[in-house]
């Protein structure tokens, strides 16, 4: 604990090994200047999301674009600041969290960009947290190394990729850090002792201290980081300008507000990014009770080729170039498998999915593994040839309306028995795997993060809602769920073995899918006493 002249910071995690290094006295002095300042306007916002949320749900005030910003989206004069160092070719990004290997590995891997993740990928433990920032710290300045079991030893190559941080959203606190009691918001958290500790060393490289924002709602939120970006660079005597911030598209209300959240970040922003599993769980949550219109088929049905889900890429690459802004596509979650078959399959669907990416005029993409890396480069490579983006395809064919964004049942597919269990096994696997400590867990040759759980239960949620059929003509009622629920949990534990957390998820699901409501399954009872209990 530590009194300043007008609050208190206390720390209730244990301050171990080089914790230290990173919780100076200057860098919490600089977190509480953050909080201090914008922790009434952050409350704000959530309150309105909460409220805006209700209106949707209960159809007062229907989801379309914004008639008080239209001279924003009308206007063709402004664009985003000029593209950054080492932000201007990002034909391949490679996702991960913070841990040792994995930064060693993703800067070594060839990709153009890493989005080093304190958010989905990350598991939120006191530990994650600080020894990631660590991670980092010793990254950029070129003093971190890894060696595996057998002795392998790795260091950072010649060309390693952008470093770009994502925090965790405005919805998460820290509970490990407070100021005058209140916990600190989680965003300002991840943002701020990076941003404290590494802003100026990333200049003097030539590069600079870049970020994506996630699960952001509105205009409003994106107005937020851009003061909180101003005050961040005035507090440190950095050039106003000097932020880079890449927005993830990743709830149905920001899809309906682009523009603005590039016009609220013109000076700091980057590009945007699509999405996909946060996406439709944010459709799901913000139209749970609008009936059958609205309810989705199995997950690996909606894929970015429906309909309403091709509106939201196309309209994201046009609003992007139009503002000369990066356009990022989304995800390839596939890790490379030692079965050949299941290989080659998994392959053609990648190389499928960023052809349609690069095709549509995106200037990179997504992989999870860097296994992908050289399949994605090689399609973008064939775009790009030697120009660095497509910033110049301004996509003025794409013409998208309210209608086409909410048109879920474009999806069509089906409901299967094998669906519904595919979701119920992956969220229980994943919530074991995150509460253990690891956010980012191979899963059916697939790499999972939080968003899976989320749409993984929500789904289950949403079809026992609406009283879904099954293939078979079987409507999913609360009990089938639980006898499904209840014989994957029996044959995952009967995998995994002792020494997991099965018994938390599976409470976990029953709470956030099972239930009347449909919380995030961060916002649970076993979620709440284990982020304040991990070490």
């Amino acid at each position: 604990m530590v009194d300043r002249l007008n609050y208190r910071i206390e720390i209730t995690g244990p301050v171990e090994g080089r914790f230290a290094e990173i919780l100076t006295p200057a860098a919490l002095d600089f977190l509480a200047k953050l909080d201090n300042t914008f922790a009434g306007r952050r409350r704000e916002l959530l309150d309105a999301r909460r409220v805006r949320r209700e209106e949707l749900q209960s159809g007062e005030k229907p989801l379309g674009f914004l008639p008080e910003t239209r001279r924003i989206r009308d206007d063709e004069s402004w664009h985003v600041a000029p593209t950054a160092p080492g932000l201007e070719d990002r034909r391949v990004e490679i996702t991960g969290p913070t841990d040792r290997k994995m930064t060693v590995n993703a800067l070594n891997s060839g990709a153009k960009v890493w989005l080093a993740d304190f958010e989905d990928a990350t598991s939120p433990t006191w530990h994650n947290v600080i020894d990631g920032q660590l991670n980092l710290y010793d990254a950029i300045r070129r003093n971190i190394d890894f060696t595996t079991e057998a002795g392998k030893r790795y260091t950072i190559g010649e060309e390693p990729a952008t470093i770009v941080a994502r925090p965790r959203g405005w919805h998460l606190v820290e509970k490990h850090i407070r100021i005058d009691g209140r916990p600190v918001s989680a965003s300002l958290v991840d943002f701020g002792l990076y941003f404290f500790h590494n802003a100026r060393q990333l200049l003097a490289r030539g590069a600079g201290p870049y970020f994506y924002l996630p699960k952001l709602e509105n205009h409003l939120e994106a107005r937020l980081w851009n003061d909180v970006f101003l005050l961040a660079q005035r507090e440190l005597g950095i050039p106003r300008g000097t932020i880079r911030a890449t927005v993830l598209i990743e709830t149905i209300t920001a899809a309906f507000e682009m523009d603005e959240i590039l016009y609220e970040l013109r000076e700091h922003a980057a590009g945007l990014n699509a999405g996909r599993w946060d996406y439709i769980f944010s459709l799901i949550k913000n139209f749970a009770a609008h009936g059958a219109d609205f309810v989705l088929p199995d997950r690996a049905q909606v894929t970015m080729t429906v309909p309403f889900m091709r509106a939201y890429t196309e309209l994201l690459v046009r609003t992007c170039h139009r503002r000369g802004a990066h356009a990022i596509g989304g995800m390839a979650a596939f890790i490379p498998s030692k079965d050949p078959s299941v290989n080659a399959t998994a392959v053609e669907k990648v190389r499928a999915d960023k052809e349609r990416e690069a095709g549509d005029g995106f200037d990179g993409s997504w992989v999870a593994h860097p296994g992908l890396v050289p399949i994605c480069r090689e399609v973008f490579d064939g775009v790009l040839g030697g120009w660095p983006n497509q910033l110049g395809k301004l996509r003025e064919d794409v013409h998208v309306t309210a209608e086409d964004l909410l048109d879920v049942a474009s999806a069509g597919g089906e409901v299967t028995e094998a669906g519904v269990r595919a979701n119920i096994n992956v969220a229980l696997r994943y919530v074991d795997a995150w509460l253990r400590g690891t956010g980012a867990a191979a899963i059916h040759n697939l790499m999972e993060d939080a968003a899976t759980a989320e749409i993984a239960r929500c789904q289950v949620w949403q079809w026992i809602r609406n009283g879904t059929k099954l293939e078979d003509g079987t409507a999913l009622t609360r009990e089938l769920a639980v006898e499904y629920l209840n014989e994957e949990l029996a044959s995952v534990r009967a995998e995994l073995g002792a020494g997991n957390r099965l018994d938390d998820a599976y409470e976990i699901f029953t709470e956030t899918a099972l239930g009347e409501k449909l919380p995030s399954f961060l916002t649970t009872g076993a979620y709440a006493r284990y982020l304040t209990d991990a070490r």
